[in-house]
């Protein structure tokens, strides 16, 4: 039996990390009291494999301390039940940014704590479950794309045969380069419908902007180009054993030519037969 601990920060990735164990086949729980966790094992072990790949969550919401933990996986050693520890984590900026984002309340900020200060308290507390963990991921820069490539190779039982996912995403270079793009196109070379002004406040999810760009021969020949070196590189990231792979498409603000072109490329690797999905990160940004 497969016996995985997920621990690691609040806002670091932990519930998505559990939903792709759950897609290569893990029975999840998340928060259970760690003094169940071996009575669990049990239970799971009388399965005769039905429950042969189990993954259980613990964190602050369990308490500061992690005696408990560390005595139950004693016992799970005693048990001569395997387990591996996962840890995720990210920086301190970017949980911070996470969570000013999502609007939800850190596990450990009481009345009147900053954010950042119940961040890096709970770094210290986590502490020595991480420096017990076999496995250690930083969501850091890793968009949801990239995070569900590093899982499988790490648990999906021959990664090689998992289908390659791609995110397409379109951004503003005004607004910086994702960090986590493998490919970066840049799209600032085709007619920009900033300056029309009825196409001006639309995005390019809609018709009137997407026919704008479309109109022009360059827009076709460009995306001749791009598919035919995308129809030659998807196959050969697959061979490769590659996972996930995301694709930038940028513009200056991110919001019409940007999106439009990612909508059409991302329509396009679905025809090929591949798992894809596009994000807009810019789009919904103020114009200026």
């Amino acid at each position: 039996m497969e016996f995985l601990i997920i621990s690691g920060l609040s806002g670091a990735g932990k519930s998505k990390t559990v939903s792709i164990l759950e897609d290569l086949g893990y029975y999840c729980v998340d928060n259970m009291p760690v003094v169940f966790i071996p009575k669990f094992a049990e239970l799971c072990l009388a399965g005769k494999g039905k429950y042969d790949r189990v993954a259980l969550v613990t964190d602050v919401r369990g308490g500061r301390t992690f005696e408990g933990l560390f005595k139950a996986l004693d016992d799970l050693t005693e048990m001569g039940c395997d387990y591996k520890i996962l840890f995720v984590e990210a920086s301190v900026d970017v949980i911070i940014r996470r969570y000013k984002e999502s609007r939800r309340k850190h596990p450990l900020a009481d009345e009147g704590t900053p954010l950042e200060e119940a961040v890096r308290t709970e770094r210290v507390v986590l502490e020595p479950v991480r420096s017990r963990a076999e496995y250690i991921i930083d969501t850091s820069v890793l968009s949801l794309a990239k995070l569900r490539g590093e899982v499988i190779k790490l648990f999906g039982r021959g990664a090689s045969q998992v289908p390659m996912s791609v995110s397409v995403l379109s951004f503003g270079f005004r607004y910086g380069v994702p960090m986590e793009a493998d490919l970066v196109f840049d799209v600032r070379f085709l007619p920009n419908p900033y300056y029309i002004e009825a196409l001006r406040p639309l995005s390019g999810l809609e018709k009137e902007v997407e026919d704008f760009i479309f109109s022009y021969r360059q827009t076709h020949d460009f995306m001749k180009h791009l598919k035919s070196m995308l129809s030659f590189l998807l196959p050969l990231y697959v061979e490769e054993g590659k996972t996930a792979l995301v694709i930038g498409v940028g513009c200056t603000g991110g919001r019409h030519r940007s999106v439009a072109i990612t909508r059409a490329l991302t329509e396009f690797i679905k025809r090929k037969g591949y798992e894809a999905s596009e994000n807009h990160r810019d789009m919904t940004r103020s114009l200026k």
